[in-house]
This record gives C-alpha cells, structure tokens and sequence, in this order.
C-alpha cells in the first residue's frame, strides 16, 4: 500500500535509525526505495543489508547526482498506492504509516499532511551545539486523533510559519516533502529540479494543483535530525540563492496558467515568502561582495 523512498548518500551514522523506523511501523504493507546516491562510505553497504533481511527493501544503486536526482530514481521503482519520503538522517513515528493510511482510506484523500515533532528537533538542536550526541525520542501513541477534511488546500497551506488567516492548529505549514503522504498517481510524474536546493518548492507548488481532497492530521509523526553535513546545511550560501531563483522561476511557470482560484493563494502564502528569502539572501551576499 504504501512505498517510502530513502535517498542515502553518506550518512551510515544515521542510516540505521531510520530504516528501523520503517521496519518499526505499525502498518506493515509497505516498500522502501532506498537510494543510494553514490555514497562513498558505508551507507551502500548498509542499504544492501537490511535488504538481504527483508524483501521490503529495495536498493538502487547510482553514481552521485544530488538529492532530487536521487528522489525521481525513487520515483521510478514505487509500486505503493500511496508515497512517503524518508530523510535518511531522520526517522517516522511508529504509527505514520497506520495512521495516515487510515486517513486517507477514511477520506478518501489524495494528501495526508503531518508535522515533526518540534520538541526533538529543538532538543537536537541544543545536543547538537553541546556536543552531546543524539537524544532518545519519546512516543505518544493515537487512538482517535482529532483530523480536518479539506477538498481545498489552498485554504489551508502556507509557508509562513505564523499563518494570520489559517487556523494555525490546521495549517499545512512549509513545503518539505516529508510533511506528507501523498496518492501515487498524483505525484509520481512530478519530477525534481536536478542541481540545486529548494527543490522542494517547485515540486509541492505541482501537486497542490494536482490534489483533490487533503486530510490534515495535527500530529507529529516525523522526527527532524538538524544535521549539518545534510545537502542543505552543507551548500554555500551563493549556491543556495542561485537555487532558490531557479526554484521560484520553476514553480512561477507550473501556476501561468493555473485558475486564479489557485495561483492567487499560491502567489499569497508560497511566492510572496520564499521572494522575500531571496531578497535577504541576495542583500547578504551583496555586503559580502559575492553577488
């Protein structure tokens, strides 16, 4: 029912944790694409082993082309009816997959939104800097989770993180990825921006236009590792502007010709932040002298 597609590339220190988070879970129809981005230290050989251990895993095996390469090979070896994405730094709450296929069945739902859980990324965080190591998770488990039904996202997604006119307990914040699980035939030919960062924003720009009914789960079924060798953290911040341009510009083409019911939400809650990102990025680099 459901595939997890795993983009690996160096991170054997956490690779572990996360797929014992997928073999942890309570629904257990599930496939794992695990995409091994031409790694060079044992990462590939880690992915091999816990396939040899359980059918449900599946590795591709490539030579190094970038996260979003990696996540359209994952694209092209899926079988679910329905798709998560797993940070290989991270790992899933015991019952995401349950819970979130009990959703959608329920609702009959193309997109099942969560959220991470914020007091393990924050105590990450201070681990982190402290040089603590990493903290141990606590789980709450859900009988009956309180959920809204929604057949229009837009009324309820943003980036911003302080929503003024959303019901905040409601609101689909941000647009990473793995904020979601998401009806495969709604997705799987939405391909990612190879070479740059923010590849996330054009790709979930695509599939708000392409969702019918959402099921918003208040719930934090994902837990968030900050970890700085991570694609994103490691990028140079004159990277990272050239690749939030390209993204904006991708994501401005895909809504052209969207209705207006939809490309002005869009322009409102996802456009107007991620240009005013630009813009700070852009003044910074500029004081530098690097733009």
């Amino acid at each position: 029912m459901i595939s997890v597609i795993v983009p690996i590339y160096n991170v054997e220190k956490y690779l572990r944790r996360a797929l014992d988070s997928i073999l942890s879970q309570t629904c257990k129809d599930w496939e794992a694409i695990l995409v091994d981005d031409g790694s060079t230290d044992g990462s590939g050989r880690i992915a091999d082993e816990y396939a040899a251990s359980d059918h449900r895993f599946k590795v591709v095996h490539k030579a190094n082309g970038g996260l979003s390469d990696a996540r359209n090979a994952g694209l092209e070896n899926i079988n679910g009816e329905y798709l998560i994405f797993l940070d290989a730094d991270d790992f899933l709450h015991p019952q995401l997959m349950e819970l979130c296929l009990e959703a959608a069945l329920r609702d009959q739902s193309d997109l099942v939104a969560y959220t991470y859980d914020r007091i393990y990324r924050t105590l990450g965080l201070f681990r982190h800097f402290l040089r603590l190591g990493d903290s141990v998770p606590h789980y709450k488990y859900y009988t009956k989770p309180p959920y809204l039904v929604t057949d229009n996202i837009f009324d309820y997604a943003t980036e911003y993180g302080r929503p003024k006119d959303i019901e905040r307990r409601w609101a689909v914040k941000h647009c990473q990825v793995w904020r979601c699980m998401y009806k495969t035939y709604a997705v799987r030919d939405i391909k990612f921006i190879k070479g740059i960062n923010f590849e996330d924003f054009p790709w979930w720009s695509e599939v708000l236009l392409r969702i019918r009914r959402t099921t918003i789960l208040n719930l934090p079924l994902y837990f968030y590792y900050p970890n700085p060798g991570s694609y994103l953290f490691s990028a140079s911040q004159d990277h990272k502007a050239l690749s939030l341009e390209a993204a904006i510009n991708a994501a401005k083409a895909v809504y052209e010709n969207a209705p207006e019911e939809k490309r002005r939400p869009w322009e409102i809650h996802f456009l107007t932040p991620f240009q005013g990102y630009l813009e700070k990025k852009k003044r910074k680099l500029a004081k530098k002298g690097k733009l």
